[in-house]
């Protein structure tokens, strides 16, 4: 079992805490300890089923990453067509009501991927409801941040396509960002990482302090879908009109409540329009009233042939509760 002591945290705490100081080297060697430890669950045939940052721990004493959590098991009262986890990092087809696989633990890979590049959970700004399951469906994902590297950003895509037969494999990704972080070691010297780093977190589309819409979203639950469609990738012009949105519209999870909140929205609609009517009618009568006693003023001071000042007033006021293994991820990978 493992021990976890008050400084030891989790992935996102660690990348919430240390964004404007963790460069590209260490990012892209977190991604590469990750994907061996996942490559090590991989191995026992076994999937994790709900991977996300929350259960990717960091032990300060050694410097240990872990997988921790590990989802072989549910709340006893699960639905059977409901699913369990963390939206944002759950695959597509899984949403869609089909079951979890290796695959869709690459998917959830992908995420992980994303946020160690930009330090923020993905859709961070988003609530989990239908809204948000039906756009992942229909191939959106987080907005890639500018100063990713190619090779990175390449393989996260790969990882997180429509097509869970599309994504390679655990053994292909741990490959793959070997190759990665054994180049950038040659080629990228660490001040230059910095600095690639700094430019991300000056240009990227996203804040530079994390916007997190409520901590409750950030854990796994049970979600329940229906009436979804088949999963597809979206194009470069749907992706660009998703993120150009400035606002997360918080669509109700089923049609009644959304019934519920129009109605309720149209009845707060005519109170306004009937105060706004009011409101004009009585500064029109207002108006009018001041319109005659002018004239009046006027006559008075014609015929009297007084000047008078009108005063001025102002109105001033002032993680599952059962004991679980911990996969570590090793240093080397092997």
């Amino acid at each position: 079992m493992l021990v976890m002591y008050k400084e030891d945290i989790d992935l996102r705490k660690y990348l919430q805490q240390n964004q404007n100081q963790i460069t590209w080297k260490e990012k892209i060697q977190i991604a590469y300890k990750l994907v061996v430890a996942l490559n090590a669950i991989h191995r026992e045939n076994a999937i994790h089923r709900d991977l996300h940052s929350g259960n990717i721990l960091y032990l300060q004493s050694n410097q240990s990453w872990f997988i921790s959590d590990l989802g072989f098991c549910g709340p006893a009262d699960k639905p059977s067509k409901s699913i369990y986890g963390n939206l944002p990092y759950i695959a597509p087809e899984v949403i869609s009501g089909k079951k979890t696989t290796f695959a869709s633990d690459v998917y959830s890979i992908a995420m992980l991927m994303w946020e160690i590049s930009s330090g923020q959970p993905p859709f961070n700004n988003y609530e989990h409801n239908y809204y948000l399951a039906t756009n992942i469906i229909n191939g959106i994902r987080p907005k890639i941040v500018l100063g990713t590297p190619l090779k990175y950003k390449n393989l996260m895509k790969q990882c997180w396509d429509a097509d869970p037969s599309k994504r390679p494999n655990i053994n292909t990704i741990v490959w793959e960002i070997f190759e990665i972080q054994k180049s950038y070691y040659q080629d990228i010297p660490n001040e230059l990482s910095q600095q690639t780093n700094d430019n991300l977190e000056n240009k990227a589309g996203n804040n530079s302090k994390p916007n997190y819409t409520s901590n409750k979203l950030f854990t796994s639950k049970i979600h329940q879908f229906e009436n979804l469609p088949e999963p597809r990738n979206a194009t470069e012009e749907e992706q660009e009109a998703f993120h150009s949105k400035p606002y997360d519209f918080n669509i109700p999870d089923n049609v009644d409540d959304f019934n519920k909140s129009s109605n309720q929205n149209t009845s707060k609609a005519s109170d306004i329009l009937k105060a706004f009517n009011e409101l004009q009618i009585n500064s029109n009568n207002d108006n009018q009233n001041n319109y005659e006693k002018e004239i009046e003023e006027q006559q008075e001071s014609k015929k009297y042939n007084t000047s008078f000042n009108d005063e001025e007033i102002y109105d001033d006021k002032n993680f599952h509760s059962e004991e679980q293994d911990e996969y570590e991820i090793p240093d080397d990978g092997f």
